[in-house]
């Protein structure tokens, strides 16, 4: 019998437990029922996930690769959600991949501009934990909403 591999404890103090974010994380956690393990969307990430960023924004990174570099990463995250909706799951013909679609709704504080985006996630499970992230989204919408005028 093979051995489960040991999922290591998450710190709850780390600044990736961002309350701008939760509705993001409630949102992939709702379209990764049944398939990942934990609470939150941090339990749920492989210590060594690998995130491909499909977005056409400069300066942006297109690849973050560990949960704790992805964790770093969004414990800087500014905008503040206020919601996500339209929620569509899609289920591959590979059983471990799972397609999210789905919006996100907030503000960006220095702007002050509405933030809307739509994204799609190509997400890969294994052990019950999300090893692969591919994310596309409406680069434009984050252009608008930091932009100056």
């Amino acid at each position: 019998m093979k051995n489960k591999p040991v999922k290591a404890k998450v710190d709850r103090d780390h600044p990736a437990f961002n309350k701008n974010a939760e509705a993001f994380y409630r949102i992939v956690m709702k379209g990764l029922k049944g398939e990942v393990d934990g609470e939150h969307f941090w339990d749920a990430v492989a210590k060594d996930a690998v995130f491909e960023f499909m977005y056409n924004i400069p300066g942006f990174t297109t690849r973050i690769e560990g949960r704790k570099a992805y964790m770093d990463w969004f414990g800087g995250y500014t905008n503040v959600l206020h919601s996500a909706d339209n929620l569509r799951v899609h289920k591959s013909i590979n059983p471990n991949i799972t397609i999210l679609e789905y919006e996100v709704h907030g503000t960006v504080p220095s702007t002050r501009k509405s933030y809307d985006n739509r994204f799609c996630s190509i997400i890969t499970v294994k052990d019950r934990q999300i090893i692969h992230w591919r994310d596309y989204m409406d680069s434009f919408a984050v252009m608008l909403s930091v932009s100056s005028e």
